[in-house]
């Protein structure tokens, strides 16, 4: 009896001082939480998550994106606007008894230490929404006894000072789920390119699936597994009734479209170069913005793959694309990003070789020399210096035309001689050559230094008809709510050269391609361009235009060692060509503004050129004759019949009625001075002209690499 007794008293006087301690720890409790609730920033203030950082997301011509950079915001939504699906999505997957506790599930804990026990394992998944939001707003995330705790405190000291509605809009607003996403409407924007308001029942169920674990479930990361999670949250959402199993079955996960984004390994080349731009366009501001630039991403992808797919091996390769109003629209500064962020296209400066005759031939055109002039070439000395022609040979008389298209280096060095070293540096500096031309007789052949991004400048002007056009990223700026902070205006043109100059410097460089070093370029539409080679195979380069695009090309080894069989009218013209296919597909093609006849030096008495039954294939595997082809209204006669200048005129769409203009002769006082033949070629048909010093080349026979 006495034993019973003892026991029932020891019992009792567990239970009082479990009371005890209970009223305690409640009161204690109490006090806890009611400081908390003292310490808590009003409802406004929580609102606000301009602490975390500025949102800049650049975007493409087409609203891609290209790069997000910072924590990225959206809109924040009342808890009105927010859609009742993923409302309830996040309930039923996050905290199922939202709506009945006080802050802390006890049944929760309850199950999660059970589970614990029998998985042997330790405690999960027991946070609530309210839980949750304090450890995300107040608390760091390290997995703490102390800071369970605080969390629990916080949580219940947070319902008690706002009503459910109030937690669960901050949670929707300030969780984080992923891809820099900060809120609903910023996950949202980023994995599906619309507002959250406008969120359908998959889409809810993906970003309700992210807060678990955001770098796993993420869109960004693995598209497969968001959409996994989706299926979990679906039937989450049936288990707790809040979804009837038909409306489940409705929503397929695998065709929830997701936000395209571009190829972010290639475009950061360019994001690179435009971000720091902002600084000069808007004040600054911590609202998060959206830029706008001026890429196009379908361009961008066919940069990347023709440079990947043309840069030899060991060496790399540059693109920039400029559309005719200056925008830039596809910029690739070498073969991977994240092996080597230099950009080569608008930091590395490259002797632009033969490329940059561009200058050389303007300042000939501009001072009275035209396209049909005869020239001579022959051996020339400047002040001890000898240039030679890469073919090693010289081929007499020939036309300023034909000179331009063979890259012929003694007609340049006799042009520099004539009108001026200087007088072609400030040419090109006239057309963005923003660093120091050198002046000595070399330049002629391209050996001051230039830039990527302002040689493809330059010739963009020429497809202008001479007038500048300056490259720009950036089109707009906006605020994630549509507040326009900036808008690009078209800047004052500037003529540079007068029209008719720009006109038969297009015809030089149209006839570069269709007949010279750049053949590999061509792409069956109208194309003016020049070829660059330097010395011992550097340095390759290839820039030109068409239907109002400019791309420019470079391609060698960072090092500037020698790339074996490296040339302008190799890799670079053939990057340019796959490039340039794909990016004016779209567009109208457009006829020159040129009224130069057909040389006649390409007019060739061996009619396999012309008719024969495959196509003529050069060393380098490009097209340079065409058989005949009954479809085509322009193709010559299958009979052999004479390839007379009547037909080469129609084909090439030129206008034969010009008449040749008659100028006087330049001044061929001093040496070195550019030998005008004053007599006119009649436009019929004739063989290649003879040399003056050296046997002819045969003229069918593939022309050299233009040299240094």
């Amino acid at each position: 009896m006495t034993n019973k007794t003892n026991a029932r008293r020891l019992f009792i006087g567990f239970v009082k001082w479990g009371v005890a301690l209970a009223l305690v720890g409640l009161v204690g409790l109490a006090i806890a939480v009611g400081i908390a609730m003292q310490s808590l920033p009003s409802y406004r203030e929580l609102t606000r998550r301009d602490d975390l950082g500025q949102t800049v997301r650049m975007r493409a011509v087409d609203g891609t994106v290209l790069v997000s950079m910072g924590p990225s915001f959206g809109r924040w939504l009342t808890y009105d606007e927010i859609p009742e699906t993923m409302k309830v999505a996040m309930v039923a997957v996050e905290d199922r008894r939202f709506r009945s506790h006080p802050g802390v599930d006890p049944i929760g804990i309850v199950r999660g230490i059970a589970v614990a026990v029998r998985d042997g394992g330790r405690v999960r998944a027991v946070s609530t929404i309210s839980q949750q939001l304090a450890r995300n707003i107040f608390l760091h995330p390290r997995r703490e006894m102390g800071r369970k705790v605080k969390e629990a405190i916080i949580a219940l000291a947070l319902e008690q000072k706002f009503t459910k509605d109030q937690i669960l809009e901050l949670y929707l607003n300030r969780v984080y789920f992923g891809g820099g996403a900060y809120g609903i409407d910023a996950a949202s924007r980023t994995f599906f390119g619309h507002s959250a308001t406008e969120l359908e029942l998959g889409e809810a169920a993906i970003i309700a699936g992210l807060v678990k674990a955001p770098s796993r479930y993420s869109p960004t990361a693995d598209v497969e597994a968001a959409r996994s999670r989706a299926g979990v949250v679906l039937d989450l959402m049936v288990d707790h009734g809040d979804l009837s199993p038909a409306e489940a079955r409705g929503v397929d996960p695998a065709e929830i479209k997701l936000e395209r984004r571009a190829n972010e390994n290639s475009a950061r080349y360019f994001t690179d170069w435009a971000l720091p731009q902002l600084d000069t366009l808007i004040d600054e501001t911590g609202e998060p913005i959206d830029v706008w630039t001026t890429l196009d991403a379908k361009m961008q992808d066919a940069a990347d793959a023709a440079i990947n797919a043309h840069a030899p091996s060991g060496a790399q390769g540059a693109l920039v694309a400029i559309d005719r109003d200056g925008a830039v629209r596809a910029m690739v500064g070498g073969k991977d990003y994240v092996e080597s962020m230099y950009n080569r296209a608008t930091v590395a400066k490259r002797q632009p070789g033969s490329a940059f005759k561009l200058f050389v031939y303007l300042t000939a055109l501009e001072n009275g020399l035209r396209p049909d002039d005869m020239v001579v070439d022959e051996p020339i000395e400047i002040d001890g210096w000898a240039p030679r022609n890469s073919n090693r040979q010289f081929l007499g008389e020939v036309s300023l035309r034909e000179a331009f298209a063979r890259s012929i280096n003694t007609v340049s060095a006799s042009i520099g001689a004539e009108f001026g070293f200087s007088t072609i540096a400030a040419m090109a500096n006239r057309f963005g050559i923003s660093d120091n031309v050198s002046t000595y007789p070399s330049m002629v052949l391209g050996t001051s230094e230039v830039r990527l991004l302002d040689l493809t400048r330059a010739y963009a002007a020429v497809s202008n008809g001479g007038v500048s056009a300056p490259p720009y990223a950036i089109s707009k700026v906006v605020t994630a709510e549509g507040r326009l902070l900036y808008q690009h205006q078209r800047s004052a043109d500037r003529v540079l050269v007068a029209p008719w100059v720009a006109a038969e410097m297009t015809d030089l460089l149209q006839s570069a391609v269709q007949f010279g070093t750049g053949r590999a370029a061509q792409i069956g539409r109208p194309v003016a361009g020049k070829t660059g080679t330097t010395n011992d195979n550097r340095d390759g380069w290839f820039v030109g235009f068409s239907s109002g695009l400019t791309t420019g090309v470079w391609m060698g080894r960072d090092d500037n060692k020698r790339v074996g069989g490296l040339a302008g009218g190799t890799a670079p013209a053939q990057a340019f060509r796959d490039f340039m296919v794909k990016a004016v597909a779209g567009r109208p093609v457009e006829e020159f503004d040129t009224n130069g006849p057909l040389p006649e030096w390409e007019l060739e008495p061996d009619e396999e050129a012309w008719f024969g039954n495959e196509p003529l294939i050069g060393p380098d595997g490009e097209i340079i004759g065409l058989p005949y082809d009954p479809a085509d209204p322009l193709a010559p006669s299958p009979d052999g019949g004479e390839v007379d200048q009547s037909w080469l005129d129609d084909v090439l769409r030129r206008d034969r009625q010009r008449q040749p203009q008659e100028v006087p002769p330049p001044s061929q006082d001093g040496p070195g001075a550019v030998r005008v033949v004053p007599q006119r070629v009649e436009p019929q048909r004739v063989q290649p002209p003879q040399p003056q010093q050296q046997p002819s080349t045969d003229p069918l026979k593939p022309l050299p690499p233009d040299s240094q």
